[in-house]
């Protein structure tokens, strides 16, 4: 059963920095591309960042530059590292991956950047 878990959500100023971790429960960090999506209160769920199985990575333009996506396959985990944080970052922050045409979500963490 597949299962994903995020932490290391958390409020922060703006300017400041997180690191968020993702822990794949199925085992499939090495081989299926793990993506972050976040969702801000009332507002539609948004993509974020990707890394492939080959560590080819994608930002959404509003993080580029600031966030950075990148995984440990021996742990089963996937970060987001934030930096520069502003407020319009706050929101729910989730990770997510597609198998054998199943999308699995984490719970979410909580992201709230104060100004």
């Amino acid at each position: 059963q597949v299962q994903l878990v995020e932490s290391g959500g958390g409020l922060v100023q703006a300017g400041g920095s997180l690191r968020l971790a993702c822990v794949d429960s199925g085992s499939g960090i090495s081989i299926y591309d793990m993506h972050w999506f976040r969702q801000a209160l009332g507002k539609r769920r948004e993509w974020v960042a990707t890394i492939t199985s080959g560590d080819s990575v994608r930002y959404d333009t509003s993080v580029k530059g600031r966030f950075t996506i990148s995984r440990d396959n021996d742990r089963q985990t996937v970060y987001l590292e934030m930096n520069n944080l502003k407020p319009e970052d706050t929101a729910v922050y989730y990770c997510q991956t597609n198998r054998r045409g199943n999308d699995y979500w984490g719970q979410g963490t909580q992201v709230t950047v104060s100004s």
